[in-house]
């Protein structure tokens, strides 16, 4: 059972980037689904959510109305798109499922990660 992101690279400031996260081995239609990011000399966030139907998505501030979280059970996959990128977004990006909202927010019995895929925006 795995989760495998993908669609990282290098992309100039004000650029946009879309993330794929495909699972794997089992069904995720059931897990919540989460992105988060690591820059360079800097813990972990958690970056945005979604249900696990669709219906409810959570983000970060500093990417709110920049980024949008979807997923499509039928394809096992969830999407990150990150539109007007800054500088300050470069990192990499992980997939993430778990149970719920909080278990994100809290960074808490996440139940499986994917490897993570480099964004880096030049200025």
């Amino acid at each position: 059972v795995q989760l495998q992101a993908s669609g990282g690279g290098l992309v100039q400031a004000g650029g946009s980037l879309r993330l794929s996260c495909v699972g794997y081995g089992r069904t995720f239609s059931s897990y919540y689904m989460g992105w988060f990011r690591q820059a360079p000399g800097k813990e972990r966030e958690f970056v945005a959510g979604i249900s696990w139907g669709g219906g409810s998505t959570y983000y970060e501030d500093p990417v709110q109305g920049r980024f949008t979280i979807s997923r499509d059970n039928a394809k096992n996959t969830v999407y990150l798109q990150m539109n007007s990128l800054k500088p300050e977004d470069t990192a990499v990006y992980y997939c993430a499922a778990g149970q719920t909202l909080d278990s994100f927010l809290r960074r808490y019995n996440l139940d499986y990660w994917g490897k993570g895929t480099l964004v880096t925006v030049s200025s």
